[in-house]
């Protein structure tokens, strides 16, 4: 490979949350002595970032004036050339681009345009934690649609109960494209019965398309504001290189709206508070990023992703009895449901993960993803670490004595 994701880099004190979190929470000890922590938890990757992404920064960085700035059309060209080459999109134009400091940001600067605090908003379960948090703590009510997992245990929507709750709720906006946690990558075919579902009620829809980069194993991500005409006129769509190129310390999230009564709407919100404004490191990150070079390290990190997603896979189905998941097709993210093991062991999730925490897999409770008996774990990592630590697991956890 061109690019280095072999490389175990030493993060502690460096300010990095994946590493220096343990210890400093009670339901977070640190390993027993001998164990050195592999992190395994928030979804942050353990690669150094694209060259491209360190060379910007740098040479802007030469100069020694950091003011206030005007935004680069290099940015917003940046933005264009990326979706345009790895998504296939047309007709995207710099007036439908607009910073964001986050996509949680986003997402609420969405939801109080087209919305008010005690309405109920419609979000697919398994849910990303930070939806739960964002959308809860604004006031607002979630209403979950779970998803099923069909015979090949892969995860699907279930348009009838979107429909009916849609209904029931008065609802009318909706949160789509559920990546994380359970990794799905959604066909064309599912992406249009969910959104006639959400046209049949008048729904606004805001995707999160923060891991749209990260497809594994030749699967391809369809925008949704791409499969028609109506879809593009009622999305937001919320995008960011910091899953992509592990930026989020920087800052900095975009949206994509192409109607422009949408786009006026949601503005208008995000503007009010004057704290929604871009850092000019940030600006440059994402313009390294976004080059022929950042599309090259992409690559080949899904590839490296792909091999860890299959060991991991492969190495829970035959060696973890009583533990299930579906196979991530997107994402860097493992989702298992451990609800046999715990039936058959009578040990809890807590025990579990506790016994993977004293030999330093920091994993992660999925229970706040709303997965019943539930862990989320990271492999974007090294290789060689993901090895390590499902070695650990099959040694000291998962056929050993938990106490």
């Amino acid at each position: 490979m061109k690019y280095d994701f072999t490389t175990i880099i030493n993060r502690q004190g460096k300010d990095a949350m994946a590493v220096d979190a343990p210890g400093k929470f009670p339901s977070f000890p640190l390993p027993e002595d001998g164990f050195d922590f592999i992190p395994m938890w928030v979804a942050d990757m353990n690669f150094a970032t694209a060259p491209t992404v360190q060379s910007s920064i740098a040479e802007r960085l030469t100069h020694p004036l950091y003011g206030y700035f005007i935004t680069r059309d290099e940015y917003y060209q940046s933005i264009i050339n990326w979706h345009e080459t790895r998504h296939q999109v047309t007709g995207l134009r710099k007036e439908c681009i607009g910073y964001e400091n986050g996509v949680l940001g986003g997402l609420l600067s969405a939801l109080n345009a087209f919305a008010s605090p005690g309405d109920s908003v419609l979000v697919h379960s398994p849910t990303y934690i930070g939806f739960t948090g964002s959308i809860g703590g604004a006031g607002y009510k979630i209403v979950h649609s779970e998803l099923k997992r069909d015979e090949e245990g892969i995860w699907r929507m279930d348009y009838k109960d979107m429909d009916e709750k849609i209904k029931k709720h008065k609802i009318h906006v909706a949160v789509c494209n559920p990546h994380n946690p359970t990794g799905r990558v959604w066909t064309l075919e599912e992406l249009e019965k969910a959104m006639k579902v959400y046209q049949d009620n008048d729904c606004v829809v805001i995707s999160d398309e923060i891991w749209s980069d990260i497809i594994l194993n030749g699967n391809h991500h369809i925008p949704l504001q791409s499969i028609s005409e109506d879809a593009r006129k009622r999305t937001i769509a919320l995008y960011a290189p910091s899953k992509t190129f592990n930026l989020a310390g920087l800052i900095g999230s975009y949206h994509i709206i192409f109607d422009s009564y949408l786009r006026d709407r949601v503005r208008a919100c995000s503007s009010k508070s004057h704290y929604n404004s871009m850092n000019v490191l940030s600006m440059y990150a994402l313009m390294g990023a976004y080059k022929p070079e950042g599309m090259e390290w992409v690559d080949e990190l899904c590839e490296v992703l792909s091999n860890n997603v299959n060991y991991a896979y492969n190495f829970i189905n035959t060696h973890f009895e009583g533990i299930s998941l579906s196979k991530p097709q997107g994402t860097y993210m493992l989702f298992l449901d451990c609800t046999d093991w715990c039936e058959r062991t009578g040990k809890t999730v807590d025990k579990l993960l506790k016994a993977g925490y004293r030999v330093g897999v920091g994993w992660q409770d999925g229970r706040p993803f709303h997965g019943k008996n539930a862990i989320r774990m990271n492999l974007a990592l090294p290789f060689s670490k993901v090895q390590e630590a499902f070695d650990r697991l099959e040694r000291y956890v998962f056929n050993s004595v938990i106490e």
